[in-house]
């Protein structure tokens, strides 16, 4: 599965609505570009004016100094007003790429897990990286400064026109050459941006697989496939951003001979106009000098068009993460107890492949239930549905008689929270990777949490305790102690049901067991549902519930399924042998 992609009116529509959202801010960089244009378009006229003043006799040296102090005021104010502008179109820039920032994290947190895990690292991450990073210089700075351009062409042209509108029509007749030009160029590379955005998804996920399981890699001596399978894909974006290099090259070679033309062609029709008396010296000089004042910022904006272009390809990508239709849809329900049910629950991750056939559990308050079974037997599965991870294919799990489905998604993680066998160190303090889960937490409350794992020792250890800096850039974790911050966060987060997918096997057998009877003072008074491969953790259960191909097989606690001679009776011997 792929993340779906915006359609170019769902791109536009979204920065419409961010820029909105600015538009005092917007507004205000435009009126200051205004001054700035209005302000340096007077000195060609003024230029203009002295030609002619002295092709007719009739300069005075009081009035030749009178506009040398004006043109020197304008200078300054049109300095003045376009670093204003400049300024404020900056910070503008920033508001508007950190809003796009967050509603890409708020979009992506809020993906189903059931989508992130079909989709792949690869696509996630390169939506969050590269096509994020695309966009950044775009958005904090594009299109303020297009906007801007837009000003200084629409004011350069008006002027122009008021000089001489015969000279001005030579400046407009670049325009449709250049469109014809864009619209040869467009076609052709935006296909090629939206390929290389994919292409380096692709590479990104290869890179961060390999990268993630190199033990893997290095025993299955899958190196050199890994290898091969990364070659190609650099392969594929070096063929795309050399046919984009190449477009853009044949499209900056055509704009600098467009741009040029209209200045020849205002001194030659200019030379024509002047020998017939329908023109002046002064009025060919300052349009011309439009002409040359105009070709930056054209050239400018073409840049900017090619930008938009390659952003919109990023865009795209960014916004569909938003587009995810959501796996269920809560309602406004509160159970009316804590009492966890799966009635007839069946799962499949492809539709016709079962993995979870018609299982029925009900879980006592406070109870411990050990599940356990061979690999493949569907015990994350069912510790999903019991957490409302994934909603069943068929069947309910309900709490209090609501579905956990139908749940909104914080109260959800009220009633209920999965820890898995994988952790995540959060880049910020120690406090910080703490307070994700309940940021109104005092100090006191995460030393207790910290206690409850037992891993109090080694924080009260650190140089500044609590506000230790952890994960990249800071101090590095074992995966042990990382766990540890993990099952913390899932006691200040305080749910009355916890599900363990063996979130100890990371611990070594004498600290995961130490680590799970802290968890079971702690605990006491909730249910919690572990999911292990090390049978002491069943031991010590009140019940254990036995997985065999996607049913329980058996029920009970470990004396009765020992007694029973079944399918725990086998595991329990084996495991006790080794």
């Amino acid at each position: 599965m792929r993340l779906p992609i915006a359609d170019g009116r769902t791109v536009i529509g979204r920065m419409g609505m961010l820029l909105r959202s600015y538009r005092w801010a917007l507004t205000t960089v435009i009126v200051l570009q205004l001054g700035a244009s209005g302000a340096a378009i007077i000195l060609p006229w003024m230029l203009g004016t002295v030609i002619d003043r002295f092709t007719q006799g009739t300069v005075e040296q009081s009035w030749l100094i009178h506009m040398l102090v004006i043109a020197i005021v304008l200078v300054a104010v049109a300095s003045l007003l376009s670093f204003i502008a400049e300024y404020r179109a900056r910070v503008l820039g920033e508001k508007l790429f950190a809003r796009l920032r967050d509603d890409l994290v708020h979009s992506v947190t809020h993906l189903p897990l059931s989508v992130v895990e079909a989709a792949g690292t690869g696509d996630l991450l390169g939506r969050t990286t590269h096509d994020i990073g695309r966009v950044q210089y775009t958005v904090r700075q594009g299109i303020s400064r297009a906007l801007v351009l837009a000003t200084t062409i629409i004011v350069t042209l008006v002027a122009a026109f008021s000089t001489q509108p015969l000279l001005a029509v030579l400046i407009v007749a670049e325009f449709p050459v250049l469109a014809l030009l864009l619209r040869w160029y467009l076609p052709r590379t935006i296909p090629s941006y939206r390929a290389g955005a994919a292409s380096w998804a692709r590479m990104s996920g290869s890179a961060s697989e390999t990268l993630e399981n190199a033990d893997t890699v290095e025993a299955a001596r899958l190196g050199r496939l890994r290898k091969n399978d990364m070659d190609a894909s650099v392969v594929e974006m070096f063929r795309l951003e050399r046919y984009g290099a190449w477009a853009r090259m044949f499209l900056l070679g055509g704009l600098g001979a467009i741009v040029l033309v209209p200045v020849i062609l205002i001194v030659l029709v200019g030379t024509l106009g002047m020998s017939r008396g329908w023109m002046t010296l002064g009025q060919v000089t300052t349009v011309a000098l439009y002409a040359l004042q105009i070709r930056m910022p054209v050239n400018q904006m073409t840049f900017w068009i090619d930008q938009f272009q390659a952003s919109g390809a990023s865009l795209a990508r960014i916004f569909g993460v938003a587009l995810v239709d959501d796996d269920r849809q809560a309602l406004a329900v509160t159970p009316d107890s804590t009492v966890i049910v799966a009635s007839d629950v069946s799962y499949a991750y492809r539709e016709g492949e079962d993995v979870l056939h018609g299982v029925n559990l009900e879980l006592r308050d406070g109870e411990t239930l050990a599940i356990v079974g061979p690999s493949g037997a569907g015990k994350s599965t069912l510790g999903r549905m019991i957490a409302g991870i994934h909603a069943p294919t068929s069947g309910a799990v309900t709490v209090g008689g609501v579905p956990l489905v139908d749940l909104p998604e914080d109260m959800l993680h009220r009633q209920v929270a999965l820890v898995t066998q994988e952790h995540h160190v959060f880049v910020g303090s120690i406090a910080h990777n703490l307070k994700l889960a309940a940021p109104d937490a005092t100090d006191e409350d995460m030393w207790r949490a910290l206690e409850g794992v037992e891993a109090d020792a080694w924080v009260r250890d650190l140089p500044e305790g609590l506000d230790t800096v952890v994960g990249t850039g800071g101090l590095e974790l074992s995966p042990a102690r990382a766990q540890q911050l993990a099952l913390a966060r899932i006691i200040l987060l305080d749910p009355h049901t916890l599900v363990l997918d063996e979130a100890t096997s990371l611990l070594d057998p004498a600290s995961a067991r130490s680590l799970e009877k802290s968890l079971g003072r702690v605990l006491e008074g909730r249910t919690v549902v572990a999911i292990a491969h090390r049978l002491h953790t069943a031991h010590d259960a009140d019940r254990v519930a036995v997985m065999v191909d996607g049913r329980i097989a058996e029920l009970g606690s470990h004396d009765e399924l020992v007694a029973l001679g079944g399918e725990y009776a086998r595991l329990w011997e084996a495991w006790r042998r080794s």
